[in-house]
């Protein structure tokens, strides 16, 4: 454990309504997770301008944008979006969390429900989970049959390709915490009545199917290793650093114009 140092620097901070409030606003107080967490929000508003240019070059040159965030449950993935998105033009960002497949849907092509979330000019998609569901959650929990997978599995390169071929810009992130960090992640949700209804049936099982996830994970990263656009690993036992190094690979995957002004 390194000794955390109260600098001048650190002092200027915790002396800030912002460090006070950093402060006062979790039991026991802890100085040093203040004075990181001011630091942090000063990181992440420069960050969040940044993506406000990214948007404003998206919008003026008719740029289409997928965002897809993968990872266990309680790794972060909505609170990474909340934080890239909150200052962002909402008119033209989706934000999508699709729910299990109609009647109708699965009678379709796969991949037809995602497809018909795809961008229009200027506009950019987030999707918290994607198609990617049936490379892990779907087959860990019985949802869809070998067959389903194979043809995923063999189709996945290919629909990425015409993805990116077709002009759209696609970033891929994968969010990784431990199963101690998750376990830690689960208890504080059923313990909070404001977070509780976030725990499904899946959740439940989490723990449970840990080397069963990790095992569908890794097939995941092996067969599209290879794949028009690279997944970027982000460590996520820590919320805060996590979001940061999300939007920072977000802001390096896209060719925006780094000088426009906003």
């Amino acid at each position: 454990m390194h000794e955390f140092t109260l600098t001048p620097e650190n002092v200027a901070i915790l002396n800030t309504n912002k460090g006070l409030r950093a402060l006062l606003s979790r039991e026991p107080y802890n100085l040093e997770r203040a004075v990181r967490y001011v630091k942090y929000e000063k990181r992440l508003k420069k960050l969040q301008i940044e993506l406000i240019r990214l948007q404003t070059w998206a919008i003026n040159e008719n740029e289409r944008i997928i965002i897809i965030f993968e990872g266990r449950d309680a790794a972060g993935k909505g609170g990474a979006i909340r934080r890239a998105t909150e200052r962002m033009n909402p008119r033209l960002i989706k934000k999508l969390a699709l729910p299990k497949p109609t009647e109708d849907e699965k009678t379709q092509w796969y991949f037809q429900r995602y497809v018909n979330q795809f961008p229009k000019g200027g506009e950019i998609v987030f999707f918290d989970r994607s198609w990617y569901n049936r490379a892990v959650v779907e087959p860990v929990n019985g949802f869809c049959t070998q067959a389903e997978y194979d043809i995923f599995m063999n189709q996945i390169n290919d629909f990425e390709r015409m993805i990116t071929e077709s002009g759209i810009h696609l970033v891929k992130i994968y969010m990784s915490i431990s199963k101690k960090e998750q376990a830690k992640r689960f208890e504080d949700i059923k313990n909070n009545p404001l977070k509780q209804w976030k725990m499904t049936p899946v959740d439940e099982k989490a723990q449970e199917l840990w080397d069963v996830y990790t095992d569908y994970k890794n097939k995941m990263f092996e067969k599209t290793a290879h794949s028009a656009v690279s997944w970027k690993i982000i460590r996520a036992n820590r919320k805060t650093i996590a979001r940061v190094n999300a939007i920072n690979h977000i802001l390096k995957s896209i060719p925006y114009d780094k000088n426009l002004e906003i």
